[in-house]
């Protein structure tokens, strides 16, 4: 029983990394259009951000720092890189995708290429007793992160001007465009929301990992796009549902089959998704 819960907690806080690189990442293909593959820098940017910063002040503004980073890096990018390209979508895969090399070998070369110890609280390395099972306290401050991002893009989404644009943009963006709202402001909103939540990550990953490396994001975005596919395009709620089945099929198969085992069923199961509903889970049957 104790093993159970331990591996359940340890799946839901593996799965809200998973969904907050993953939110930003549905909404930015789903408004924008864009299949993201720097959306990895961001995460790296926050965590290294915060690794740096909590040399010079608290652990939470160091976690602040590290994702006003991220956002600020998202906003540069998709003003200065992705806006030329909104309607070039090869020219934009082949630039995400460079971006993300490039990504990687500047902050190797900024920092080394070998992880560092990142400085998470101490209370996040001790445990607490969870129905027999010893839980390390980094669960819970993963999941309690995921679901306040989760409440709070729901409110962003159906409660302000913005979201009603992000949400009508997703199902039809030239009908949006043909009543005269400027769509391409709502791009660079959600990228900088898509950034904030995968900085967000980064610092968290740091956590989770006890250590952060230059290619911890790219490593990270390809659970990030199954978790997108299985949750469907553009559906927040879609990608939160996806992000735990991701993270729990993980861990409960890498425990009880051999190594490597753990990351094959989440592949198996976007195949099992994608056969069932092509659009995935909260994406539209055809």
């Amino acid at each position: 029983m104790s093993d159970v819960v331990l591996l359940t907690l340890t799946g839901l806080g593996l799965g809200a990394l998973y969904f907050l690189i993953a939110s930003g990442l549905s909404l930015i293909f789903g408004l924008a259009d864009v299949l993201n593959f720097a959306h990895g820098l961001f995460l790296a940017v926050g965590a290294y951000g915060t690794w740096w910063a909590s040399a010079h002040m608290p652990f939470v503004l160091a976690v602040v720092f590290g994702v006003a980073a991220g956002t600020a890096v998202a906003v540069l990018v998709e003003v200065v890189l992705i806006r030329p390209l909104y309607t070039r979508t090869i020219e934009q895969v082949l630039v995400t995708v460079g971006l993300s090399l490039a990504g990687v070998a500047l902050l190797q070369a900024t920092f080394g290429a070998d992880p560092v110890i990142f400085p998470k609280p101490a209370w996040t390395g001790e445990t607490t007793r969870v129905l027999g099972a010893i839980v390390p306290n980094d669960r819970f401050l993963l999941i309690g992160a995921a679901v306040i991002v989760l409440a709070a893009l729901q409110l962003f989404l159906h409660r302000t001007r913005f979201g009603l644009i992000v949400r009508a943009g997703v199902e039809n963006r030239t009908m949006v465009t043909a009543l005269g709202i400027n769509v391409r402001t709502a791009f660079t909103v959600v990228f900088a929301i898509g950034g904030a939540a995968a900085a967000l990550a980064g610092a968290l990953a740091g956590v989770y990992f006890g250590n952060v490396s230059p290619g911890q994001g790219t490593s990270m975005l390809i659970f990030a796009f199954i978790v997108v596919v299985i949750g469907g395009m553009g559906s927040v709620t879609g990608s939160a549902v996806a992000a735990v089945l991701v993270g729990l099929v993980q861990q409960f198969a890498g425990y009880y089959a051999a190594a490597g085992v753990g990351e094959a069923s989440v592949v198996l199961l976007l195949a099992v998704v994608l056969l069932a509903r092509p659009g995935g889970l909260a994406g539209r049957t055809a």
